[in-house]
């Protein structure tokens, strides 16, 4: 869904964005210049993910991550979000908050979130974040489901944003 108007909203407005067809609501947000739009290529690739992870987490004596379709929600948005921005970081313009975040999506917590850019396919996506100790940390953590998605948009030259999203 697109907005049919994008102004700056006052500071305790909730914005309601349909991704992936789910309800995402955001509040206290003042990111409209970065919203998601129509005009990116993005997906849902937990599929890709999950067994690299996996694998990862029983060759350390821990319990399997499943897909949760929250999670995918969360990482979907903000893979949107990175790529509309150009930009690679949790935290995207005035008053974003990765707890709200999670909050509006409704993401069972503790949750945490890997990104990355560049990475042309899940795999080497999720072998950068093995390769980070604080990304590896959070794969490894007391977590049980598992979001990761990816986005691309014309005005970061269609560079690829990957976002993953860990809950409980």
């Amino acid at each position: 869904m697109r907005p049919a108007t994008v102004q700056p909203l006052p500071r305790r407005t909730l914005l309601i964005l349909s991704v992936g067809g789910l309800a995402a609501a955001l509040a206290g947000c003042r990111t409209t210049d970065v919203l998601p739009t129509g005009d990116d290529l993005s997906e849902v690739q937990t599929e890709g993910a999950l067994p690299i992870v996996n694998t990862l987490r029983q060759k350390k004596g821990l319990a399997g991550l499943a897909r949760k379709p929250e999670a995918e929600v969360a990482a979907l948005f903000q893979a949107k979000r990175m790529a509309k921005a150009g930009k690679m970081s949790h935290l995207i313009g005035f008053n974003d908050s990765f707890l709200d975040r999670m909050k509006a999506t409704e993401v069972p917590l503790p949750a945490a979130e890997n990104i990355a850019t560049g990475q042309d396919s899940v795999e080497r996506a999720v072998q950068a974040w093995i390769d980070s100790k604080k990304h590896l940390e959070n794969m490894l953590g007391a977590y049980q489901g598992l979001g990761v998605a990816v986005a691309r948009h014309p005005s970061s030259a269609n560079r690829p944003y990957w976002a993953m999203v860990l809950s409980a």
